[in-house]
């Protein structure tokens, strides 16, 4: 693997116009990536899903220099439910930018690649995710702005990938009393490739950030999905993440309510067949007083599937008066199934009012007997149990259209 890193790092750096500093920082990733490779079991954050052995299992000879040409969509691939602003990625490269729906003096656009600040981490995924970063779009929302329309930043690939990391990353900025729905859609038209996006959002004081994640078309694509929020002020972070396409799929989400009366919503789905593996793994720090967290997940596990939850709420001495709640939830509904949850608390304050939960089990045999005497048959009475089990989560969701089509890609009658 290393040889391969470093022939398509030299590739990457011929095609591309790059600052020194900038250079020095990829350089310095790749550094970092190649000591500690993709993430293995003797990482506690990855006990559960062993990312070197996922990837030399379904993926040969993987590349990590995209060279591939961003391309035009059809139309049918995108959501026509309501109105919508897009980002398009169509392979891992920036296709089209359409925010026709909003006012363009009041939203701000970057495509720059040649960073010349340093982002560094110890996580060996964003590591990678900056030396072959080969598509970055920053949006800032100015202040006192909301947006008329969602923004969708789709995802698209298609056959003519294979075989190849791709690196993307998105910064958003919400600056003070501005607002932004936005859906991050995977649309896999490809096979065995490994798909790693960072997400960073800076909220301010008083702003909104609805965020929502679809993967919903079942592919062999294996992803890492890592999101980093900061909350300011009387910012709102809501987050909604539906799990059911990948192969295999991580979320990560690290939160920091950096100031009081922030509050951060993370409700989930996974619902998984066949042999799909998929995560959750959830930081929330409460870095300061009267702050507020909710985390729901919900897991739907068939077949020889694998559903992981990882939660933690971290409360520092500084944040007197936190209120955080998790609960994680799981129905196996094969003797083949292995769902993984491992809830934590870390607490260093004492006015704080903090709970965490995570249970698993099987439908209830006396609730599908009472639905069929009722009419309904076997197959009816489980798929009634199991919406209504997910729909706990659906309910969170404050966006009217969003929650629709979620339940539209659930099959829910409405």
């Amino acid at each position: 693997m290393i040889d391969q890193l470093k022939t398509d790092f030299d590739k990457m750096i011929t095609n591309l116009k790059l600052s020194n500093k900038n250079l020095e920082i990829k350089k310095k990733n790749l550094s970092q990536f190649s000591k500690n490779g993709f993430p293995n079991k003797r990482i506690e954050d990855w006990k559960f899903s062993d990312l070197n052995q996922i990837i030399s299992s379904n993926i040969k000879d993987l590349n990590f220099y995209n060279n591939s040409s961003s391309e035009k969509v059809d139309k049918a691939a995108f959501l026509s439910k309501f109105d919508h602003n897009k980002i398009i990625f169509v392979n891992g490269l920036i296709s089209n930018i359409d925010l026709s729906y909003e006012d363009e003096t009041k939203v701000s656009l970057s495509r720059n690649l040649d960073f010349n600040e340093d982002h560094n981490e110890t996580n060996p995924l964003v590591s990678l995710n900056n030396a072959f970063l080969s598509s970055y779009i920053g949006i800032t929302v100015k202040e006192g702005y909301s947006f008329k329309c969602p923004l969708i930043i789709y995802n698209i690939t298609n056959s003519a990938l294979k075989s190849t990391a791709l690196n993307i990353r998105t910064d958003i900025v919400l600056e003070k009393n501005s607002n932004l729905k936005l859906i991050t859609l995977f649309n896999d038209g490809s096979e065995n490739n490994f798909i790693n996006i960072i997400q960073n959002f800076d909220i301010s004081q008083d702003a909104i950030l609805k965020s929502y994640k679809i993967d919903h078309k079942k592919n062999s694509n294996i992803k890492y999905f890592y999101n980093n929020i900061n909350l300011e002020k009387n910012s709102i972070s809501e987050n909604f993440i539906f799990s059911t396409g990948s192969k295999f799929i991580k979320n990560e989400v690290n939160c920091n309510l950096n100031d009081q009366f922030s509050s951060a919503f993370i409700n989930g789905i996974i619902n998984l067949t066949n042999s799909q593996h998929h995560e959750i793994k959830t930081n929330i720090n409460h870095l300061a007083e009267n702050t507020k967290s909710y985390q729901l997940i919900k897991s739907v596990l068939n077949d020889n599937s694998k559903g992981v939850y990882q939660g933690k709420i971290f409360v520092d001495k500084k944040a007197q008066k936190t209120n955080g709640y998790q609960l994680s939830k799981a129905l196996l509904l094969s003797e083949n199934t292995e769902f993984d949850g491992k809830p934590e608390l870390e607490i260093y304050a004492d006015d704080v009012k903090c709970s965490h939960g995570s249970t698993s089990g099987n439908l209830d045999e006396n609730s599908i007997f009472y639905l069929m005497s009722r009419g309904l048959s076997n197959q009816q009475s489980k798929e009634l149990l199991i919406n209504g089990f997910l729909m706990d989560a659906v309910e969170k969701i404050t966006d009217l259209e969003i929650k629709n089509l979620i339940k539209d890609m659930m099959g829910i009658i409405q």
